[in-house]
């Protein structure tokens, strides 16, 4: 019996060269780049389901293929922000993460009429106690949520909140969904997505979000597109950060077919909106 509680799907619109921490992005020209038919796929997917999802839109990919956000909201799925160049927030001032999501969200209200109003940090990389400022930014910028506060070590706060909540910022509240995670006695592991989704025991996944619907909780998946491309070029990186990036090289299809056909899911704007 599918869940009661919804979940959310959400998708990282990058491509298969977008990894934070190069000195550089790869100068990739436009016949290698594969983010059009890995998205085309996985909007085929959601179709066969009939899921809508959220796609966090990188504003950079959104600039070289004007064509691919209006294929996304033509399938009626959500439009969010997924910063413009795919740097940190810990790399950029106060005014340059303005600038970012001021240009991706003009970027993508002009090609799509949507104008986002959920974001999510390369490489979750908002943070309470370093980035306080740009969650300020955001409620000035009218976003009503956020999606970066990761509850991992390394990559986020393991101490952080499994489920979401609101935040006060300038004045105001956003609302935070942070990606599932299940807990274990040596912390908590990122099944809901990358490497972790693939690598961890199916059975751990479905357990997991089992137990977040019993409790009322939305699960967050998120899913790059990437993922669905094991065959897809990859960027020669040292063994720690390719397995960081990349993880194991099966893709992700299998997963989420059973997911879907197991649990509710729809996109983060839903679960947003019912939370205001």
């Amino acid at each position: 019996m599918p869940s009661r509680t919804n979940n959310a799907i959400t998708i990282d619109v990058e491509d298969w060269y977008h990894i934070c921490g190069l000195k550089n992005e790869p100068n990739v020209p436009a016949e290698l780049r594969r983010v059009r038919r890995n998205i085309e796929f996985i909007l085929a997917l959601l179709e066969e389901f009939g899921i809508k999802a959220t796609f966090f839109v990188l504003g950079c990919v959104a600039q070289s293929d004007p064509e691919l956000a209006p294929l996304i909201a033509s399938g009626g799925h959500e439009i969010a922000s997924h910063g413009y160049s795919h740097c940190p927030v810990t790399q950029l001032s106060p005014e340059g993460f303005r600038d970012e999501i001021q240009r991706t969200a003009a970027l993508l209200h002009q090609q799509t009429g949507q104008k986002p109003f959920g974001f999510r940090a390369p490489q979750w990389s908002l943070s309470l106690a370093k980035t306080p400022w740009a969650f300020e930014i955001l409620v000035q910028e009218g976003y009503l949520y956020d999606s970066s506060l990761n509850p991992l070590p390394l990559v986020g706060d393991s101490r952080g909140s499994r489920f979401p909540f609101h935040l006060s910022a300038d004045g105001a509240t956003i609302q935070e969904f942070p990606p599932l995670v299940a807990p274990s006695m040596i912390g908590n592991l990122p099944v809901g997505g990358g490497w972790g989704f693939r690598l961890f025991p199916y059975e751990l996944v479905i357990k997991t979000v089992e137990a977040y619907n019993q409790r009322k909780q939305p699960a967050i998946l998120y899913l790059h597109p990437r993922e669905v491309d094991p065959c897809g070029p990859r960027i020669p990186l040292s063994p720690l950060k390719s397995f960081a990036a990349y993880g194991p090289r099966r893709d992700s299809v299998s997963r989420l077919r059973s997911l879907f056909g197991k649990f509710s899911f729809t996109g983060l704007g839903v679960l947003a909106k019912a939370c205001h």
